[in-house]
């Protein structure tokens, strides 16, 4: 058995939504995605979805996307992105799973798993350039990193419940939406929790088109992973353990 990561499915079964806008590497994407998917991930092996898995705006809307997903290769961590408007509660998107037989999907978001050799935890972080977030009308950017940064700890706090039930001292890594830290810009209070919970490897999503980028980048002591789609060629990487660990 094996953890995988993949972000940014942005999965629309009925082509309604293009993703073309970003180039051509997008063309025909949920093919492509399909097919490195389950070539190298195997039925028993788990991938961690950091968030945009679907353009559906409602729950209902999605089946069709989750009906794609489910039918991939091993169980699936699911986050939820600046982008998943089909996302309402835990509660209500597990159910919606359960009545459809999805039974491979599971929520990731401020909570966590024990997996391979690791705890995984996840939420959906926030990215604070306030030039490039798009938002509509006045939004207060102070309140959502402070409510984003209750998400990562309740998530954290759980990873740490996990590994302590487990008897052993497992490394934990959180998988996030959005980049802590990217090009210069550092959302400090996320960067500060990660502190505090000794945190040495991240797994990111949401940046797109930036095929220049390293696979990692270390930020104070921190190694951070941009597993977006595209980047990755649409084929799930494995996720690698801290090297303290």
């Amino acid at each position: 058995m094996a953890l995988y990561v993949i972000a940014d499915l942005h999965l629309s079964s009925d082509r309604s939504k293009s993703m073309a806008i970003f180039g051509d590497r997008w063309k025909d994407h949920m093919e492509k995605l399909r097919r490195n998917w389950n070539a190298v991930v195997e039925p028993a092996d788990t991938v961690v979805l950091p968030g945009d898995i679907s353009w559906a705006l409602r729950m209902e809307d999605s089946e069709d996307d989750f009906r794609f997903l489910n039918a991939l290769n091993g169980q699936k961590l699911v986050g939820k992105g600046n982008h998943d408007f089909w996302f309402s509660t835990n509660s209500k998107v597990s159910a919606f799973w359960k009545a459809h037989g999805f039974d491979s999907l599971h929520i990731l978001y401020n909570n966590a798993y024990l997996a391979e050799n690791c705890v995984v935890c996840g939420s959906r972080g926030w990215f604070t350039e306030e030039t490039q977030q798009h938002t509509k009308d006045e939004v207060d950017y102070a309140k959502i990193v402070n409510r984003e940064v209750v998400r990562l700890r309740m998530s954290l706090n759980e990873a740490v419940r996990l590994r302590e039930a487990d008897g052993g001292n497992l490394p934990i890594i959180p998988f996030l939406h959005f980049p802590p830290v990217w090009n210069g810009i550092v959302c400090r209070e996320i960067m500060d929790v990660l502190h505090d919970f000794r945190i040495r490897i991240c797994y990111f999503g949401h940046i797109h088109g930036a095929y220049y980028a390293p696979p990692v980048s270390r930020f104070e002591e921190i190694d951070f992973v941009l597993c977006a789609a595209d980047y990755l060629h649409f084929t799930p990487i494995p996720v690698r353990l801290p090297a303290e660990a």
